[in-house]
């Protein structure tokens, strides 16, 4: 069992610092500011990720600006690191759960009350925190993938 759990945990900081590097990409294009000159490619991909630390030549980016296509369409520009940011938003949530006697009846129920049932009637971020009783915490996500 060991060995299974320990699997679980392999690669994971490979694995985020690849998607944090995909996700920082994605925001330094999309924060150009319109009228900018014109970037070359390669030189403005090692340069955006330089300015974050994230020019691991040992983690290269998941996927290269020019065939990178989830950030050009489909509306999803400047929005990569949303699949980070559901995954702490998840852990932190199931964190909760544990913490207040799992998956019973009276906890599913107050989840769906206080997040499920509203829905985008309300803030998320607030919903959140009323739910959660803190903001956002990333230690979660970090201790499912073996990074704590």
């Amino acid at each position: 069992m060991d060995k299974i759990k320990k699997a679980s945990s392999f690669n994971q900081g490979y694995i985020f610092t690849e998607a944090l590097a995909a996700a920082e990409l994605d925001m330094q294009w999309h924060t150009i500011s319109p009228g900018s000159p014109l970037q070359e490619v390669d030189k403005f991909e090692a340069e955006a990720l330089k300015k974050t630390n994230l020019n691991l030549s040992y983690v290269p980016p998941r996927y290269r600006s020019s065939y990178f296509l989830h950030i050009w369409s489909n509306g999803y520009a400047a929005g990569y690191y949303a699949y980070s940011w559901t995954s702490m938003l998840e852990n932190d949530a199931f964190s909760w759960f544990q913490e207040n006697g799992g998956l019973t009846r009276a906890n599913g129920q107050r989840f769906r009350d206080m997040i499920l049932s509203k829905g985008n009637t309300e803030d998320l971020g607030k919903m959140f925190f009323n739910f959660r009783g803190h903001n956002p915490d990333i230690k979660p996500m970090l201790r499912k993938r073996g990074l704590l």
